[in-house]
């Protein structure tokens, strides 16, 4: 019997044929489709200063990222070489004013989500994380020297940050989370385990939720990289947001000073503050890989031949294309009423759970159908379906899963709570 040759770890046969050589008949994602989806001509409702942050995030991610997104996604690794080019987007510091910081306004941070997730998913949320969750809990709940130390770095990406509230035992239940801050001469001991931390495997500061032994009350802390007790390792094997590092963060007796300690955190309510301005920003997510999803798949439509005839000219590719785009005009109409609402100081956090609940089920049917239009491209990554499939379902689940925002929703509207499961109630036999 011949030999292969070369061993068992050699390589068969010879390395894959670029994709625009392999199916010259149709795009590849890298070099990004046109942005075709406003078809109600939601441009309108935005400021000139809107629209040119706008073109400007569309230009620079399709220009930078489209081209490299689906080797870095496979490889589950993080572009840390385009962090440059991600900064001179002018989204790190969110809607953080002063400091350094440009001071965006909600709707302008929003549309530019959803413009860096209509690209890659993975990049938006790397920025989401810095900008819509680490910069707001220190410009809202951090001292002036805290502000005025963090702020301005972090403003312009040369400081990289995390935020730490999900644990191994509590994700939706989060309010529960048992990480302990014990008082100690001159600053505080951090104890406990965190989960699914994004950016948190290089994050130069990570803020970290904790319990105070001794009031029982949330506090929330900066821990700076590589302190003694703490740990970071990355998490393997998700099929969603792979470019992400998520991160198990293990704390054993950290000290952190008590000038790193966030003053103005001491209950959960005010971390909800926080969160109220993240959750809008998740809502344009979904929104964004939508968006992203439609332009392949129209392009892809118009460019593919089969039976003698381009796939566009097909009656029921023509019906899934539609109702994808049907589905994209209600959830930007939601986004932005819901950026409006918080603009004016009225916006609850009922709204801002449905707004991320429906939006995230709505894409959903969005990239499925997308998935559907493909045919066999629709698994491969080259032509963005199958990876913003597979992006959107971590997104489904984070910051709340569709279940829980539904019922906070639903608390809010009925005036009942209904998070409590009745086998959680203490029996009575």
């Amino acid at each position: 019997m011949g030999s292969l040759g070369g061993g068992a770890g050699a390589m068969v046969g010879l390395p894959a044929l670029d994709v625009a050589l392999a199916f010259p008949q149709a795009t590849p994602a890298s070099l990004f489709p046109p942005a075709v989806s406003d078809y109600y001509q939601f441009d309108d409702l935005l400021t000139d200063e809107e629209k040119a942050l706008r073109q400007k995030v569309r230009g620079i991610m399709e220009k930078e990222i489209a081209p490299i997104m689906a080797q870095y996604w496979e490889k589950a690794e993080f572009p840390f070489h385009a962090i440059p080019k991600l900064a001179t987007l002018g989204l790190a510091a969110g809607i953080t004013k002063g400091y350094g910081c440009p001071g965006l306004s909600l709707t302008a941070n929003a549309i530019s989500t959803a413009e860096v997730a209509r690209v890659d998913a993975s990049c938006s949320t790397f920025i989401l994380v810095h900008a819509s969750l680490v910069m707001p809990t220190i410009d809202l709940c951090g001292s002036e020297a805290q502000k005025q130390k963090y702020l301005p770095s972090l403003a312009q990406f040369k400081t990289l940050g995390c935020w730490a509230l999900t644990e191994p035992d509590y994700g939706s239940d989060a309010s529960s989370l048992r990480t302990a801050a014990t008082k100690v001469p001159g600053g505080w001991h951090l104890d406990g385990q965190k989960r699914w931390i994004g950016n948190s495997t290089f994050a130069d500061m990570l803020i970290i939720l904790a319990r105070n032994a001794d009031t029982n009350q949330l506090n929330g802390f900066i821990v700076k990289k590589g302190v003694p007790g703490l740990k970071s390792t990355k998490m393997e094997n998700k099929i969603g947001l792979r470019m992400v590092q998520n991160g198990d963060i293990i704390l054993n007796k950290v000290f952190v000073p008590e000038e790193d300690r966030l003053p103005g955190i001491n209950s959960f309510q005010d971390i909800n503050k926080v969160l109220a301005i993240s959750r809008v920003m998740v809502v344009w997510q979904p929104i964004g890989i939508s968006m992203g999803v439609f332009d392949m798949c129209h392009r892809y439509l118009k460019e593919r031949n089969q039976f003698g005839a381009p796939l566009a000219a097909f009656q029921l590719k023509q019906e899934k294309l539609v109702r994808m785009l049907g589905n994209i005009q209600a959830m930007v109409l939601v986004g932005w009423r819901l950026c409006k609402l918080y603009e004016s100081g009225k916006m609850t956090r009922g709204q801002s759970a449905l707004g991320k609940a429906w939006t995230s089920r709505m894409a959903r049917e969005v990239v499925s159908l997308g998935r559907e239009l493909l045919g066999g491209n629709g698994i491969l990554a080259d032509f963005l379906v199958a990876k913003a499939f597979c992006d959107l379902e971590p997104i489904f689940s984070y910051e709340g899963t569709y279940e829980i925002n539904s019922l906070v929703t639903g608390r809010e509207i009925t005036g009942v709570a209904s998070f409590k499961h009745a086998m959680s109630a203490k029996s009575r036999l």
